[in-house]
């Protein structure tokens, strides 16, 4: 058995930081997704996540969390129905744009509405559409969980988001590019 060296990354349990507790999280590289409803007065609302994962086959639910502080989390908790949008490697401008503040992220991006009535931008690797299943607050966060009703997927490398970094194999020739 191989112990876990002790070094100056390594700190006791109780010198937990916030920035220390970040940089670990930043090393589990995930895929990037675009989580979008229909909000209210028939506009849509959306955000790039990472923070999406599967939590069972039978019945097909994932789960996803939004920070409490968000603009958007109203909208998403009056929805019934959203869709999940899993980004292909050359859509790093859509997780940049989806990431930041905009006055209507939707405008110009290509999509089609799905059975859920979000909307389903076009490129992506995977959809995923979703009944909501429950909500969990949880510290400042707010976590989601979605039945899957429908999903379609293409064979595309994935847009990956590892060290504060979007990767894909269109950026990796000429470096990471910073997120």
């Amino acid at each position: 058995m191989t112990a876990f060296p002790m070094s100056a990354e390594r700190a006791p349990r109780n010198a937990i930081t916030e920035r220390r507790f970040r940089d670990a999280l930043a090393q589990f590289a995930t895929g990037v997704t675009i989580i979008a409803a229909r909000g209210d007065e028939e506009d849509f609302v959306g955000f790039t996540a990472a923070s999406f994962n599967s939590v069972s086959l039978d019945p097909p639910l994932i789960i996803w969390s939004l920070g409490r502080r968000s603009r958007s989390l109203a909208a998403f908790e009056r929805a019934t129905r959203y869709a999940v949008n899993v980004l292909a490697h050359d859509q790093v401008d859509l997780a940049r744009r989806f990431s930041r503040p905009h006055a209507d992220r939707f405008a110009g991006v290509r999509y089609q509405l799905g059975d859920a009535a979000a909307p389903l931008i076009e490129g992506c690797v995977a959809w995923l559409e979703c009944r909501n299943h429950s909500r969990h607050p949880v510290g400042d966060h707010m976590l989601f969980i979605g039945e899957v009703e429908t999903c379609a997927c293409r064979s595309l490398p994935p847009l990956v988001w590892h060290d504060g970094r979007y990767h894909s194999d269109a950026l990796r020739a000429g470096g990471a590019n910073r997120g």
